[in-house]
């Protein structure tokens, strides 16, 4: 069919013109949208600046076809052939390209918002600054192409191959990335704030100087990246690989890496404020300083000697221990959940709610807290919901009187910041206290329940895996084996007896501050 019959078909009504063969044929300018030229043969063919939108192009052949300028919004293009195809400037928005083959396509500034590119088969292509917003890539093959300065917010990459893929300065923020292949890619000063990494493979990758801010690297391989200058405020770690990663100066300020792997990496100058330093792999790390500041302006620097920064990061995460000398009931496990939501409300310490192990004669509430310093304060206020918290409370503030009688002549210059430290904190802490009794309306459910007025423990473990028993009721382990038979008056007899209650030495006290790893 020549050119000419298809336009006076094209201009009589005619849309059907499947299997066409135009291969090689000049159409530049043309308007053909709405038609079906599926399975159509049109290699080589110029197609610039042509109308084409709605147009259905499913399993044509266009190779090499000059499509520059044309209008494809709203195209369907599934299974076809584009390798080598120029589209620099082409607007396919809304188009549907699922399984479509771009190898070493020119897309330069092309539009591809919202499009459908499930599968389709992008290797080398240049999409230099082009318009990927919301696009669907699932499972699309990106190696080794150039995507410079792209925008790709809230597109779908899930699974996506990018592979020694150029990314720099490209916009991903929001983008699913999640197990996307990303070896070797270069995503330096790439926006990638708020985008779902987690489980992707970014060995070896280039990331320094990227954006990524609340970012989920959850699981994420990143051995060997370099995240020089890298911003992961607020981003997730957890149980990422960073083995023999570069990250130096990168600013994981608030970030979550509980569980993550160091092992090897480089972590001079990063930026830790309000960052966990404990559940981490951080065997061979190298680490001259740290930024603690608030905004990582470096008023607040922590250096290290040789040996330091292994005391500085630590495996052991510091906990609080409180042991109930009864069987959790379901009752007391619903109004204890509701207490200590409303305490977290007024207190920062308590971030998240405590993990529970209950057995037929006991019940242990663990807290973790992000710091040693933050032990003593966090027990106070996770204590509340207890008849023995007046007494533990008591108990905590006579152990920090000791400390400051202790290290009232210190032998090193880091006693009187702890000793300022734990003494505001405690100070807030029962400050805060006050508040929740007088506020929180759960509080006043839980007093009722028998579960907590029995005997019990509050045990400290520092970052060095020592304890410290800040309280032992007297009669933990002590009451009757039928205990329910016990009637709540037998039960506020006993955990409100306070005869024989022992503090921890001040040699016990001091040992376990000695194991602290401090902030700053």
């Amino acid at each position: 069919m020549t050119v000419e019959e298809l336009l006076e078909k094209y201009a009589a009504g005619v849309l059907d013109f499947r299997g066409v063969n135009l291969s090689e044929a000049n159409l530049s300018g043309i308007k053909l949208s709405g038609v079906n030229l599926s399975k159509a043969n049109l290699s080589v063919v110029n197609l610039s600046g042509a109308n084409l939108g709605e147009s259905d192009f499913s399993y044509a052949q266009m190779n090499v076809a000059r499509l520059s300028g044309a209008y494809l919004v709203g195209a369907i293009l599934n299974n076809s052939s584009l390798n080598v195809a120029n589209l620099i400037r082409a607007d396919l928005s809304r188009a549907q390209l699922r399984g479509a083959s771009l190898i070493r396509a020119e897309l330069i500034r092309t539009n591809f918002s919202r499009a459908d590119l499930f599968e389709a088969n992008l290797t080398s292509a240049d999409l230099r600054q082009a318009t990927l917003r919301q696009a669907n890539l699932r499972r699309a093959n990106l190696s080794q192409a150039n995507l410079r300065g792209c925008t790709l917010i809230e597109a779908n990459l899930e699974m996506a191959n990018l592979n020694a893929t150029e990314m720099s300065s490209s916009d991903l923020s929001g983008a699913n990335l999640r197990d996307s292949e990303l070896k070797q890619a270069n995503l330096s000063l790439a926006n990638l704030s708020g985008a779902d990494l987690s489980g992707a493979n970014l060995r070896w990758a280039d990331l320094s100087g990227a954006n990524l801010t609340w970012a989920d690297l959850s699981g994420a391989k990143l051995s060997g990246a370099n995240l020089i200058g890298a911003d992961l405020s607020n981003a997730n770690l957890t149980n990422a690989s960073l083995v023999h990663a570069n990250l130096t100066q990168a600013k994981f300020i608030q970030a979550e890496w509980t569980g993550a792997d160091l092992s090897g990496a480089m972590l001079t100058g990063a930026k830790l404020y309000a960052t966990s330093r404990f559940g981490l792999k951080t065997e061979g790390i190298t680490c001259e300083w740290v930024d603690l500041s608030p905004t990582g302006d470096r008023t607040i620097i922590q250096k290290f000697d040789a040996e330091d920064s292994r005391d500085f990061f630590n495996a052991t995460s510091p906990t609080i221990r409180i042991v109930i000398d009864a069987p959790l009931e379901h009752e007391a496990n619903f109004a204890l959940a509701g207490a200590y939501y409303q305490i977290a409300q007024e207190y920062w310490g308590l971030k998240q709610p405590p993990t529970m192990e209950s057995g037929p004669r006991r019940t242990v509430f663990t807290f973790r807290v992000d710091s040693d310093e933050a032990l003593f304060p966090t027990a106070y206020i996770t204590i509340l919901p207890f008849q023995d918290g007046v007494t533990t409370q008591k108990n905590i503030y006579a152990i920090a009187e000791i400390i400051k009688s202790e290290l009232h002549t210190p032998e090193d210059k880091k006693s009187p910041h702890l000793v300022k430290q734990l003494t505001l904190l405690i100070e807030e802490a029962i400050s805060k206290a006050n508040i929740i009794k007088q506020t929180k309306k759960n509080l006043e459910i839980a007093a009722k329940l028998n579960f907590v007025k029995v005997p019990t423990q509050t045990i400290l473990t520092n970052s060095s895996a020592q304890t410290l028993m800040v309280y032992d009721n007297p009669y933990f382990g002590k009451r009757l084996i039928n205990h329910s038979a016990l009637s709540p008056l037998v039960y506020n007899e006993i955990s409100s007896e306070s005869t024989n209650n022992i503090l921890p030495s001040s040699n016990m006290i001091m040992d376990f501050l000695r194991g602290f790893h401090p902030i700053s």
